[in-house]
C-alpha cells in the first residue's frame, strides 16, 4: 500500500466515522427550551465538535490500522474477493 493509498484511507475512514459520531449526545434548542425564533426545534444547540473530532480520530485510527494490516498482510485480497463474488479473475499462477 503506496502512502496516498493509506491518507486516503484514513481520510475516508475518518469522515465516514464522524458522520456516525455527530447525532450522539446532540442537545436541541426542543430538548433544552430555547427555541430561538425562525429556527427549528431540532437544531442543535451544543454540538461539542472539539471533543467529537477527537473521538472520530481515536476510532478512525483503530479502524485504519486494523484495514491496513488486513490488506498489508494479505489476508483478503481482491483475487479473494472476486472469487467469493464475481467469478471473473483467472486462477493465480504460482510460478
Amino acid at each position: 500500500m503506496a502512502i496516498t493509498s493509506a491518507i486516503v484511507l484514513f481520510a475516508v475512514l475518518w469522515f465516514m466515522t464522524f458522520l456516525v459520531v455527530i447525532p450522539f449526545r446532540i442537545q436541541t434548542q426542543g430538548d433544552l427550551g430555547e427555541v430561538v425564533e425562525g429556527t427549528h426545534a431540532g437544531a442543535p444547540q451544543v454540538h461539542n465538535l472539539k471533543r467529537k473530532a477527537w473521538i472520530t480520530t481515536a476510532i478512525a485510527g483503530v479502524l485504519w490500522a486494523i484495514l491496513t494490516a488486513i490488506i498489508l498482510l494479505e489476508i483478503v485480497t481482491v483475487r479473494d474477493i472476486d472469487s467469493w463474488m464475481f467469478q471473473r479473475m483467472p486462477p493465480a499462477t504460482t510460478q
